[in-house]
Order: C-alpha cells, then sequence, then structure tokens
C-alpha cells in the first residue's frame, strides 16, 4: 500500500503502518493538550489508542492465520487511522472457509475481552459511557464495540462477508457477491449520514472506505467470473515490440512515443526474463539516463504466463504481484503478452455478446 513502511513482522506476517497513522497519534496527543501543559493526559491518550491498536493487529492476526490453514498467504497487515487491514491474497470462495476467516477476527476480540474481563474481575462494572472506569475497563468495552461494529453486515467488513458466504450457499458466488455490496453500500450511505449529523468524521471515512472497497470487490469478483473458462491465448497480444536486456533506454522510449504499447516484453539471447514497464522506465531514466541498458531497469522475478492455462489464474498473479503485463512463454519462448489493457478489452467484448444473445 502507497505511503506505508513496514515496522516489522508478527508470525510471518509483515506488518506496515500507513504515514497517516503517526500523524493520526501526533493529532490526538495535542488535541488532548500535549503543547498546553496536559501532558499526562495527552500521553494517557496515545497509550490507549496503541493498546485498541494493538487489539486491531490481534484481530487481523486472526484472519490471517484462519486464511493459512486454508493454504492462503497474508500479505501484509496494514494500520490506518480507521483500523486495520489484512491483505490476503484472495478470500477463499468455499463458503463454509471465507465463514471461518471472516469470523476469525471478531473471535480474537472476544478472546480480548474475556482476558479483561478476568483482570478486572471483583471491581464494579460501568455501563456509563461517560465513565468507564481505568484503562482496562475502557479497553474491554472498546473491544466489545469492534466487536459489534465489524459484524454489522456491510461488506467487505467481516459480518458483509459471513453475510456473502451465507448467500453464495444458495446462489452464484458472483451473483451473491453482488448483492452483499450493495447491501454494503446501502450500510455506508447510512454510516456517512449518521457522521455528518452527528458531525463525527471518523464515521464518513469508514463509510468512505466500505462504499469504495465493497463497488470494487464486487467488480473483481464479476471480472474473474467471467473470465471463467477462458485461456490467456484467448486474451494475449500476439504483435508487440521486444527489448533486449543490452537495447539502451532510448531505444523504449522510441518505441513507448511511436505507438500505444505501455509495456515491453524483455529477452537475453532470445529468452524471456521480465518486462519493462512505463512506470519502471520513467524511473530508469531518472537514474540511469537514455543510455543506461534495459538489463538494469527490469525485475527478474520469473512471473510469467502459459498460453493453455486458465486467464484468471494469470490475472490473479498479475494483481498480487502488481504487474501491468506478463509475457506469455510456451517451451521457453515468447508467445505473446496479457495485459490488463486487452484483458479488460476482451471482458467488455465477451459482455457485449452475452447482452445480444439474452436479447
Amino acid at each position: 500500500m502507497k505511503w506505508s513502511f513496514r515496522i516489522g513482522t508478527i508470525a510471518g506476517v509483515s506488518l506496515r503502518v500507513h504515514l497517516t497513522f503517526p500523524l493520526f497519534l501526533a493529532w490526538m496527543a495535542i488535541s488532548q493538550g500535549l503543547l498546553t501543559g496536559q501532558v499526562a493526559r495527552a500521553l494517557g491518550t496515545v497509550a490507549l489508542l496503541l493498546s485498541v491498536f494493538g487489539c486491531v493487529v490481534l484481530h487481523e492476526l486472526g484472519h490471517a492465520m484462519a486464511a493459512r490453514r486454508y493454504g492462503i498467504r497474508t500479505r501484509d497487515i496494514v494500520l490506518l487511522p480507521i483500523g486495520g487491514v489484512a491483505r490476503l491474497e484472495r478470500m477463499p470462495e468455499k463458503p463454509l472457509q471465507e465463514i471461518v476467516v471472516a469470523v476469525a477476527g471478531p473471535a480474537v476480540n472476544v478472546a480480548i475481552v474475556s482476558l479483561l474481563w478476568l483482570l478486572r474481575r471483583g471491581a464494579p462494572l460501568s455501563l456509563d459511557p461517560g465513565n468507564l472506569g481505568g484503562p482496562i475497563e475502557t479497553l474491554m468495552w472498546i473491544n466489545v464495540g469492534m466487536i459489534v461494529f465489524n459484524l454489522i453486515p456491510a461488506f467487505p467488513m467481516d459480518g458483509g462477508r459471513v453475510l456473502r458466504a451465507l448467500l453464495a450457499l444458495r446462489m452464484p458466488y458472483a451473483r451473491a457477491t453482488r448483492t452483499a455490496a450493495t447491501i454494503g453500500q446501502g450500510i455506508a450511505l447510512l454510516f456517512g449520514l449518521a457522521g455528518l449529523y452527528t458531525n463525527y468524521h471518523m464515521l464518513m471515512f469508514v463509510a468512505l472506505f466500505v462504499f469504495l472497497a465493497a463497488g470494487e470487490e464486487a467488480a473483481m469478483v464479476a471480472a474473474r467470473a467471467s473470465m471463467s473458462g477462458i485461456l490467456v491465448r484467448a486474451a494475449m497480444v500476439t504483435e508487440f515490440a521486444v527489448l533486449d536486456v543490452l537495447d539502451p533506454l532510448q531505444r523504449a522510449v522510441d518505441l513507448l512515443m511511436a505507438g500505444s504499447q505501455h509495456d515491453f516484453p524483455v529477452v537475453e539471447s532470445g529468452v524471456p526474463v521480465g518486462v519493462l514497464s512505463r512506470h519502471d522506465l520513467i524511473v530508469a531514466l531518472q537514474r540511469l539516463g537514455a543510455g543506461g541498458a534495459v538489463g538494469e531497469a527490469i525485475a527478474r522475478d520469473g512471473v510469467f504466463a502459459d498460453p493453455s492455462e486458465p486467464l484468471e489464474q494469470a490475472f490473479r498473479r498479475m494483481r498480487e504481484r502488481r504487474h501491468a503485463a506478463l509475457p506469455v512463454v510456451s517451451e521457453g519462448k515468447l508467445v505473446g503478452l496479457i495485459t490488463t489493457e486487452n484483458v479488460t478489452e476482451l471482458l467488455l467484448v465477451q459482455d457485449a455478446l452475452r447482452r445480444r444473445a439474452v436479447r
């Protein structure tokens, strides 16, 4: 995720913090009197927030560990001012597995609440939101709120994923996702109106995040469904320019300016070794100049596609590696190129033909 930096690893999962997170902590400290002599109050607020976000990390680790059980890797966990995001490579498409992964996070909060309840055993329980007692009781009630909030059926929140999984037991996965996303966006609009009415800006940010995330995931699932049964060879480009690792970057610039191709397969002694994207070209020009070698500007990660593999599988690999294009290789030879633009165009054509067929 852009504007985030890595602070460590927990259980094999990279933990990252978005730049806005420390800015949020600083703003909270200042708003609680850090610069006006109320240092203890400000530091106490920051300590509570760090404790809350520690619970958020454990919540996201619950999702990550449950997903690992089904062979799904978690790229990282990112902390944001509005919470945390465990970025799984994918969600399981078996409904019961998705339910397990979705409820694993809130289940961790239930365990935290139970532990905090035991720690404060014997102390009087306050139900007054304005007087929650000590930090342990405050943290306990915050975790209760996290459980309730996350189980709201607003896709793609945890409750929304459970809703999608339950719908998928009775209807196609893509339709279940579309239905859950529509419900999620409706709830997000209610969140936004409530935040606007109460002047609670954080709730408005959450509403925007849920609304956009629901739409994006629904579109992604619909695209995957449209790719079902299509092989890479149906979407690959067969007429394209190729660069050699010894070519100067100026040749890539000339090809970029002369046509509409933005991503160039790169070969070494005729063997594909990677792709030079437009972004990589611009960065390399700043670093190496126009005379620099193409081979110094690419990452040789060995990520290729096979013409006979499912397009959905190759496209997922592109998304996971954040590649705009993949060389298509057969028996060690470069035979094609698939790009996000080409896949999009194929899906548009397929959709148009499908709509005509159902007239």
